[in-house]
């Protein structure tokens, strides 16, 4: 207990220190602090959780490790090269990111391109590497948003300026991702749309009524595929078939149960060992409810807390209109997949295949946060 309190006080000392060098040194490296322990934990958690899985497939136990360690280094150059560049570059690419995007997206579809994994067309293989390009339209949208909103000002509370074209230019994106399949992904953009629109100053009645028929039609697409419905039904009760669609989120909650207050321990979980379906991608944090306990998962979740609200204050203090919805597009879309995804792990959403961020293992989506991190950070500069 010495030990911990000596260690809790070295790390507020540390944060008071940082505090205080990133408000006179222009850059708010606060910003910086939660990513770099988030992407510590990562490497560990990866580890960790693949290393029995890597062995077993590959051979490898340092398989996984070694491509996430090389995803970060990339991801780390990114950043730093970002927040070195005037963030105002981004809006004079925005629409050559979103044809790409898009002919990436089609792309997909052509015979030879898209690779399959468990009947989903949603990434590229080359050389051994893959690239999801649902990242990158993620990202391209967050600068479109910024870009558009900005230049329209308050004319954002009318229909045909403000909600018309944005929910046009993302849905357009969203069928795509739909037919992958990628239903999850789209919701997720969906949400987040909503949520930027709100900001910019779209009326909220026009938002309900979009979210009402959204709902409706997420539905549909639900009723129209079994497994979406079996992820359902397991949501609502996966008692009901333990063996079948409940296995994988009662195997997550056997994980967190098994942890207690300070978990089994680094490399001692047992639902890694082939009993939980992947368990360094998308429920990582699962593995680390069971090795690291309650305190580790409340040290994750205050990390994202820091990191959202730095964010948050960042782009609240931008120096224009399209600096602060950039800021605030980029964190909120962190945010809300880190939520989700703690969401979904924890049994209070639905079953979907999404990342943590910094914590998962995925190189597209590590490289992305990454370089959004950068942009802003350069942001964070010019306040």
């Amino acid at each position: 207990m010495a030990t911990g309190a000596v260690f809790s006080d070295q790390v507020l000392r540390g944060l008071a220190v940082a505090e205080k060098k990133s408000t006179n040194s222009g850059y708010d490296y606060m910003i910086l602090i939660p990513v770099i322990l988030l992407i510590g934990l990562g490497l560990v958690i990866v580890y960790s959780a693949s290393t029995h899985l890597a062995e077993h497939r590959l051979g490898d136990s340092y398989f996984y490790l070694k491509r996430q360690a090389l995803f970060c280094i990339l991801g780390v150059g990114l950043m730093i090269l970002a927040k070195n560049i005037s963030c105002t570059l981004y809006s004079k690419l925005v629409y050559p990111l979103l044809i790409i995007s898009f002919c990436l997206l089609i792309f997909l579809f052509v015979p030879g391109f898209g690779h399959k994994v468990g009947g989903a067309c949603r990434w590229f293989r080359m050389g051994g590497f893959s690239f999801q390009p649902s990242e990158l339209v993620k990202f391209s949208l967050a600068i479109y948003m910024a870009y558009s909103m900005a230049k329209k000002g308050t004319d954002m509370e009318f229909f045909s300026n403000g909600l018309l074209p944005h929910l046009l230019m993302a849905g357009l994106f969203m069928m795509l991702i739909v037919l992958q399949p990628d239903l999850g992904t789209a919701i997720i953009i969906g949400c987040w749309v909503m949520i930027v629109l709100f900001v910019g100053g779209v009326k909220f009645w026009q938002l309900f009524s979009v979210l009402a028929l959204a709902g409706l039609v997420v539905w549909r697409l639900i009723l129209q595929a079994d497994y979406r419905m079996h992820r359902w039904l397991a949501f609502l009760n996966p008692w009901d078939d333990p063996q079948g669609i409940g296995f994988q989120i009662i195997h997550s909650f056997m994980a967190f149960g098994s942890g207690g207050l300070l978990g089994t321990g680094l490399g001692q979980s047992k639902q890694k060992l082939f009993y939980l379906p992947e368990p360094h991608t998308d429920f990582a944090f699962a593995i680390v409810g069971e090795e690291m306990g309650f305190l580790g998962v409340a040290v994750i979740v205050i990390l994202f807390g820091l990191l959202i609200t730095r964010g948050i204050k960042i782009a609240l203090n931008a120096r224009d209109l399209y600096s602060s919805y950039l800021a605030l597009g980029l964190i909120c879309l962190i945010g809300l997949q880190a939520a989700v995804n703690m969401g979904v792990v924890m049994g209070l959403l639905p079953t979907k295949g999404l990342a943590l961020p910094f914590i998962s293992y995925g190189g597209s989506s590590l490289v992305f946060n990454l370089l959004s991190i950068g942009i802003i950070l350069n942001i964070s500069s010019k306040t």
